[in-house]
């Protein structure tokens, strides 16, 4: 018997605003809680989000939830899966919650799986730190948690970005299984319809997302040049039928089923004829990744290494390029990824939702370079007029952020990294890249520390050379001949740069309204 596992990724990105470069409106004075309809294009998010549910995400949704019931009490059921991104969750609860209401429907049939992926359709998952990749993953699982009345165990990530570290990762939060790409430089002559275990693991199991069968539908269904035009649904089951193997795993874009096919090029029609085609055959079943994971022993170790060896499903190379290939991509990823220790020093919510909406893959996405056929794709899903005008438009934007971000939490040039002596062996690994953050190091690192640097006059320097703050470090400098020790220096320094914070934070409120 082999498993034919369908699983469909949902996402629509909030897009950014194109033209505010151009028409010179960066830099302006905002308050905090207009930053996201100022960086981000609500209305077009909304017509996108409109079009797709009423050609797509509806009336595919009642197909599938039409033939779960009239197979329900048959002994092969029909069973499909969801990888639903949080910010695709969100625009459902903005644009038509009767929409999130179908996918919960679904979830309720038990005949339906929904994956976890990163809450913000991130590439998180490829910054050298992970941290922000957990929480992502962590948040995710939370919302369909809470949306969908359902946990996920299996772990699709973004674009099926893949190597060893991130199945670990994953393992290590408790996930049964993971997706990769079928790709056959990893895989050489073997098979994509078997499962494997992920080198350096135990428990997860890695499932083969085989692409061939996958763009069958995705890419070629409606094109007329292509051999084997027009694609049915006995057809294609009958290619199941012929493949070899413990389970065949097809995963398109929810989209492709009225959105990038029109429903005039009959792809409602394959949808809803195909289950029944595919149990027309006594070996094929259809199933959940969990049920597949569950019912197969895997046949083989995969290796995926993280360095030069992440894997994905975009494009020819099937790597990171299509996000990462060129410097433009690289410039606005290391721009996001320099904020990480201002955003998280700030501990402010909405900082840290614009930060992670910034992450999305899709804006990495529109920069791609490359021509072709690859080059035709990246170009059909973009609403920028080349891929210059993307970066021009998405590092502007994401510039003007930063400014807004340092401002409000007085970053300094260089941050303080807290020592308890001299030595990297002294190091207490504590460092606060802002005021804010200084105040908050100073409540919690060891006493010796605070002691050590004081009496070297160092939290005073940096006040004058990295704050620029001349009035903190004369403050900062009395306390130093004060020979005040332990915790009532603690005490001293927090209160004197609490003060500064205050001072200078309603400075900032009064002249950029930042607030």
């Amino acid at each position: 018997m082999t498993d034919i596992v369908f699983v469909f990724e949902v996402h629509q990105p909030h897009r950014l605003k194109r033209n505010l470069f151009w028409e010179n409106k960066v830099f302006k004075r905002l308050k905090k809680k207009e930053l996201f309809n100022y960086y981000f294009d609500n209305e077009v998010d909304r017509a996108i989000f409109k079009r797709a549910a009423r050609k797509c995400y509806f009336p595919s949704n009642q197909i599938l939830l039409d033939l779960i019931d009239s197979h329900r009490k048959q002994k092969r059921q029909v069973k499909v899966s969801f990888s639903v991104s949080g910010i695709f969750l969100e625009q459902c609860e903005m644009f038509d919650k009767d929409l999130l209401e179908t996918f919960r429907q679904l979830a309720e049939t038990g005949c339906v799986e929904f994956l976890n992926q990163t809450y913000y359709h991130s590439i998180s998952s490829l910054y050298p730190e992970k941290d922000e990749f957990i929480e992502q993953i962590k948040m995710h699982r939370q919302t369909v948690k809470s949306l969908l009345g359902c946990t996920p165990n299996v772990f699709e990530n973004t674009e099926l970005l893949y190597n060893n570290s991130i199945a670990r990762i994953v393992e290590n939060l408790g996930y049964k299984g993971i997706f990769m790409e079928g790709v056959e430089k990893i895989l050489g002559e073997k098979s994509p319809n078997y499962i494997h275990t992920p080198k350096g693991c135990k428990k997860i199991r890695v499932l083969l997302r085989n692409y061939k069968l996958t763009d069958d539908i995705g890419f070629r269904f409606s094109a007329r040049w292509w051999s084997e035009w027009p694609l049915t649904a006995s057809k294609y089951a009958k290619w199941l039928a012929a493949t070899q193997g413990q389970c065949i795993n097809i995963f398109p874009d929810y989209e492709t089923f009225g959105e990038h096919h029109w429903p005039e090029t009959g792809i409602h029609s394959f949808l809803s004829h195909l289950p029944e085609e595919i149990l027309k055959w006594e070996h094929l079943n259809m199933a959940t990744p969990s049920e597949v994971i569950d019912k197969h022993v895997p046949t083989d170790e995969i290796d995926v290494p993280e360095a030069g060896g992440t894997v994905s499903w975009a494009d020819l190379e099937r790597d990171s390029s299509g996000w990462l290939g060129n410097a433009m991509q690289w410039a606005y990823y290391t721009s996001l990824r320099r904020l990480e220790p201002f955003i998280k020093e700030a501990e402010d919510e909405e900082f840290l939702k614009i930060w992670r909406y910034f992450q999305t893959s899709d804006h990495l996405y529109y920069m791609f370079t490359g021509g072709g056929a690859p080059g035709e794709v990246h170009s059909y899903f973009s609403p920028f007029q080349s891929p210059m005008d993307a970066f021009v438009a998405t590092q502007a934007l994401v510039l003007d952020f930063e400014n807004r971000l340092r401002t409000a939490t007085l970053t300094a040039n260089e941050p303080f990294l807290f020592y308890t002596n001299m030595g990297e062996k002294n190091y207490t690994g504590v460092m606060s890249w802002s005021l804010k953050g200084f105040i908050k190091a100073l409540k919690t690192v060891d006493v010796k520390a605070v002691e050590f640097h004081n009496r070297r006059g160092e939290f005073e320097d940096w006040a004058a050379h990295s704050l620029q703050d001349e009035v903190l470090s004369r403050q900062l400098e009395k306390i130093r001949n004060s020979e005040l020790k332990g915790k009532a220096l603690r005490t001293a320094i927090i209160s004197a740069a609490k003060q500064r914070f205050k001072r200078l934070s309603g400075q900032v409120q009064t002249a950029i309204k930042l607030f």
